[in-house]
C-alpha cells in the first residue's frame, strides 16, 4: 500500500489532478489517489485542491502531504470544492440553509464554522451570497472579512459565469431565450413579476437554453445576468414550465421529491489575487435519468 510522504513535484505536460497523482505515486490505486485528494492532502501552487479533474499545466507545483490534515469536512449536506486561506467553495445539498435565519439553525456556514474549529484555522465563514434551503450546487464562502468585502461590494464584476440546471415539466416552445421582467415581493412574500416596474421593483434577467427532452420532462440550463430572490423559480413560472418540485411556484408536478433546481457552474476572480476561477459539478443523476427517451 501505497503510504504518501511529504512530497514536491514540477508539473511536465498538460494533465489533470488524479492521472498525475497516479502517476507520481507509484503503486497507489485510483481509490487511495481519491481519499488523499478529499481529504485535503493535496496543494496545487501552494492551495488545496480536492478537484480530481483539476487542469494542471506544465510548471505548475503539486505538494502532497506528509501527514492526514488535522481535520476533515465529513458532511452529507456540505462537501469541499476548493479552499484556500481566503475562501473556500463548496457544494451544498438540499435541505440545507446558506446562512441561519436564527442563532441555533442549522445552516452550511454553521457546518462550515465548526470545520474551521476543528482545523484550528481561527476563522469563520462569511457569506457572500446564498442558494435556497432546496436547492443544490456551489457556493463560496469568504474566510475573512476583508475577502467578504471585496466579494460583495464587487460581486457582479467579479462574478463572470453563474449557471443552474433545472428540470421541469414538458418542452419549452423555443430552445432558447431570455425572459426579462420585474420582480417584487407581496405582504405574503410571494414574489411577483411584472412587465414593468411597478414601484420598488427589481429588474431580472434569466437567459434559458433546453439542453435535453423527451417530451414528458426537460433539462434547462439557466444563466443569471441578474441574481434576484426566486428569479429562476418565477421566470419558468412565467414560461409556463415551472421547476419539478417547487411547492412555492410550480404546478404539483414533483417527480423526485424535491425542487430540481442546482447551481451548477461558478465561475469569478478571486477576492485577493484576481485569479480566473471556474468551478462545476455534475447534474444530479435523478434529473438526466427523468429525461431518458
Amino acid at each position: 500500500m501505497y503510504t504518501p510522504t511529504a512530497s514536491q513535484s514540477v508539473v511536465k505536460t498538460s494533465t489533470t489532478l488524479l492521472p498525475y497523482l497516479m502517476a507520481v505515486m507509484p503503486g497507489v490505486s485510483r481509490t487511495r489517489a481519491k481519499a488523499i485528494l478529499s481529504g485535503g492532502g493535496v496543494k496545487v501552487d501552494g492551495r488545496i485542491q480536492r478537484q480530481f479533474d483539476l487542469p494542471l499545466t506544465p510548471g505548475q507545483t503539486v505538494e502532497i502531504a506528509r501527514h492526514k490534515p488535522r481535520a476533515t469536512l465529513n458532511s452529507p449536506f456540505v462537501k469541499i470544492v476548493f479552499e484556500d486561506a481566503h475562501i473556500i467553495v463548496v457544494e451544498k445539498n438540499i435541505g440545507i440553509l446558506s446562512m441561519a435565519t436564527n442563532h441555533h439553525a442549522f445552516s452550511v456556514k454553521s457546518v462550515l464554522d465548526e470545520y474551521f474549529r476543528r482545523s484550528k484555522q481561527g476563522c469563520t465563514a462569511h457569506v457572500v451570497h446564498r442558494l435556497d434551503r432546496d436547492t443544490s450546487g456551489l457556493l463560496v464562502y469568504a474566510k475573512s472579512i476583508r475577502a467578504e468585502q471585496i466579494l460583495e461590494h464587487n460581486w457582479h464584476e467579479i462574478v463572470t459565469d453563474r449557471r443552474y440546471v433545472a428540470l421541469v415539466g414538458g418542452s419549452l416552445p423555443k430552445d432558447s431565450g431570455t425572459y426579462e421582467s420585474w420582480l417584487k415581493d407581496n405582504k405574503a412574500y410571494f414574489t411577483l413579476s411584472y412587465p414593468q416596474d411597478p414601484g420598488g421593483g427589481k429588474w431580472a434577467v434569466t437567459h434559458y437554453k433546453q439542453v435535453r427532452t423527451n417530451g414528458a420532462y426537460s433539462l434547462v440550463d439557466l444563466k443569471l445576468e441578474t441574481g434576484r430572490k426566486n428569479q429562476i423559480r418565477v421566470h419558468l413560472q412565467q414560461l409556463g414550465h415551472p421547476v419539478c418540485g417547487d411547492i412555492k411556484y410550480g404546478n404539483g408536478n414533483d417527480p423526485l421529491h424535491r425542487l430540481c433546481l442546482h447551481a451548477y457552474r461558478l465561475d469569478f476572480y478571486h477576492p485577493m489575487t484576481s485569479e480566473p476561477l471556474h468551478f462545476e459539478t455534475p447534474i444530479p443523476k435523478a434529473f438526466l435519468q427523468q429525461v431518458k427517451g
